[in-house]
């Protein structure tokens, strides 16, 4: 068995982080996207074989389980939130795999490279177990990191390589379904109309929309990030604002494309693609694809389903790791 293996410590620009949460194709896009983080590789880890193949691993006889292996500035994106991030991905609970990816290969982890990082997520362990979010006992296995090795080329970003197929197979394993399920604020209506207002309420919970013109936003150009009004999720960044003459706050795109969930519209007659919030459910508005470059993306929001957090106020209001964005 190799020797765990420390970490530079978390002083520094860069440290490593490691995770197992089933087919490590679906447990990159969920970090690579966050501020300071530098990268994120497919591989294996756990096992007692060196330079394991894919098929090798599959098979069941290596040990090792499919892992993804994290660099990221401590500075800029804290360990704790990486472990947040990692708990919202898995089936904590499912000792046999994860989803229908079922073997010892697909078992869940946090393997941590020095001991505040063991310390974390054990702290961050009994909080989701103290939670009662699942009535299951947690059996992910918090362990000292071992070899990590890079997985083939091929299942390096594949989300990106190859888009329709990674969704397909997300959708078709249960993986969102769960996510869905289990990560989806609670709401309550009547502490949702008592603590928003009328037309907030209404976009948020009913699909509507506000009249252009008459949002909060829609002129808006102070330096900052727009947040879920309902469940405080960070939704879109000023530098990706731009006044499209619409009437309607308008963005290039989100700041990361795992927080926004986009389904078919096809009310008042037309087909569109609604945009909704990941974690709020929130409705916020539409994306259409006359948008400038680079994206080519138009972000039609409603200003009642934001909230506007300035870059001044954004380490008090528990979103500094987005500060860099204005510096």
């Amino acid at each position: 068995m190799d020797q765990p293996i420390t970490n530079n410590g978390e002083t520094g620009a860069e440290a490593k982080a490691m995770f197992a949460g089933g087919c490590f194709w679906c447990m990159v896009s969920p970090f690579e996207e966050m501020p300071g983080i530098i990268s994120v590789v497919s591989g294996y880890t756990g096992g007692h074989t060196v330079n394991p193949t894919y098929q090798e691993v599959c098979s069941e006889t290596t040990g090792h389980t499919e892992a993804v292996q994290i660099t990221y500035n401590p500075q800029v994106f804290p360990y704790e939130k990486l472990l947040s991030i990692f708990w919202m991905q898995i089936d904590p609970t499912d000792a046999g795999g994860q989803f229908h990816d079922r073997g010892d290969s697909y078992r869940t982890g946090i393997y941590y490279y020095d001991e505040k990082q063991h310390e974390l997520a054990e702290a961050s362990k009994q909080e989701l177990a103290a939670s009662g979010r699942f009535d299951r006992p947690i059996i992910t296995e918090i362990e000292p990191a071992q070899t990590f090795y890079p997985a083939e080329d091929y299942h390096q970003g594949y989300h990106k390589s190859n888009p329709y197929r990674y969704k397909m197979y997300r959708k078709g394993s249960g993986r969102d379904a769960f996510i869905a399920q289990n990560w989806t604020i609670k709401k309550n209506k009547e502490e949702l109309k008592q603590r928003l207002t009328p037309i907030q309420y209404e976009v948020t919970q009913n699909s509507g929309t506000e009249r252009p013109f008459t949002g909060e936003y829609w002129d808006h150009t102070e330096d900052g990030i727009y947040v879920d009004i309902v469940s405080g999720e960070p939704l879109f960044s000023s530098r990706d604002k731009y006044d499209a003459g619409c009437g309607w706050p308008s963005f290039t795109k989100p700041l990361q494309a795992s927080a926004i969930a986009e389904h078919t519209d096809s009310s008042h007659y037309m087909v569109r693609v609604e945009v909704r919030s990941k974690e709020g459910d929130s409705h916020l508005g539409h994306v259409f694809d006359d948008g400038p470059k680079p994206t080519g993306l138009r972000y039609c929001i409603n200003s009642a389903s934001l909230k506007f957090v300035g870059k001044d106020k954004l380490e008090q209001e528990g979103y500094g790791e987005y500060r860099h964005l204005f510096e």
